[in-house]
């Protein structure tokens, strides 16, 4: 009678090496002529196109600087276009609380980023950078400064304003941190 034969993988002491039934795993390379890292980032050929690129985190970043979603759309598409965004993207704001990602990375709000724009600071500006734009801009048009210009008074009301939304962003994430 034929005895089948046992896996060496069983019980202890394992008999076999670790590791050694690892097969051979396909990576997929970014799809950037000449680039040999891991293309894992996908990203869209064109508009409402499923076919897409693949490429490393770099390319992908550089990809993506270019690209306009609301581009041909009027005002008021963009804005119902950004609302249903929204309305539909609800539940993975929801996971903002583990504060995964940083900043640049979709986890600024809308005010915020418009803030950021306010000040001259990119995306990725951290809180340093925000407090040193406001103090630099903020000293150039400050009412005791330039009493009686009323432009250069909405300017430092819109500077505090960006300031403020900035200020209470970041202290929303030190509270959850």
């Amino acid at each position: 009678m034929a005895r089948h034969g046992r896996s060496s993988d069983w019980g202890f002491p394992r008999w076999r090496g670790y590791g050694s039934a690892r097969d051979a795993v396909n990576v997929r390379l970014c799809d950037r002529a000449g680039c040999n890292e891991p293309g894992n980032c996908p990203a869209p050929k064109s508009p409402n196109n499923p076919d897409r690129w693949y490429f490393c985190e770099r390319h992908a970043a550089e990809y993506n600087s270019g690209w306009n979603y609301f581009e041909g759309l009027d005002k008021e598409e963009a804005e119902q276009r950004e609302s249903n965004e929204r309305r539909d993207a609800s539940g993975f704001r929801e996971s903002a609380w583990a504060e995964w990602g940083g900043s640049g990375d979709g986890t600024r709000s809308r005010d915020e980023m418009r803030a950021l724009e306010a000040l001259g600071l990119e995306v990725d500006a951290d809180y340093e950078a925000v407090k040193k734009a406001w103090r630099t801009k903020a000293k150039l048009v400050h009412p005791d400064v330039r009493p009686g210009d009323k432009a250069a008074a909405a300017e430092f009301l819109k500077l505090q304003t960006a300031y403020e939304v900035l200020r209470a962003a970041e202290e929303r994430r030190e509270w959850k941190g």
